[in-house]
């Protein structure tokens, strides 16, 4: 039976072994990396500035657009509709602009 210290040193040999063909495939992928880049004009910066999507759009605040005039509480007109408004018509607490 295969003691824990024989694994221990397969393991290690496996490794080294596993490192070295890294390296060399590694290599060769580069090399072909610089074939490809060659044979079609791409450089670097062509590279950065490919395809990434656009940046996210700055989340700001929204303005409110109606507002109780007892509490002075407001609401922007997005997500649910504050308590204060239930059974009423939202357009009497509409914000003037």
């Amino acid at each position: 039976m295969t003691s824990y210290a024989e694994y221990v040193e397969q393991i290690a040999k496996l490794q080294s072994l596993a490192e070295a063909a890294r390296k060399d495939e590694l290599s060769g992928a580069i090399q072909k990396i610089k074939d490809l880049m060659q044979q079609y004009g791409i450089t670097v910066e062509d590279l950065s500035s490919g395809t990434r999507s656009k940046p996210a759009k700055a989340k700001g605040t929204v303005a409110a657009q109606f507002e109780n005039p007892e509490t002075g509480e407001t609401w922007t007109g997005r997500g649910r509709a504050p308590r204060w408004l239930d059974g009423k018509d939202k357009e009497q607490f509409r914000i003037a602009n």
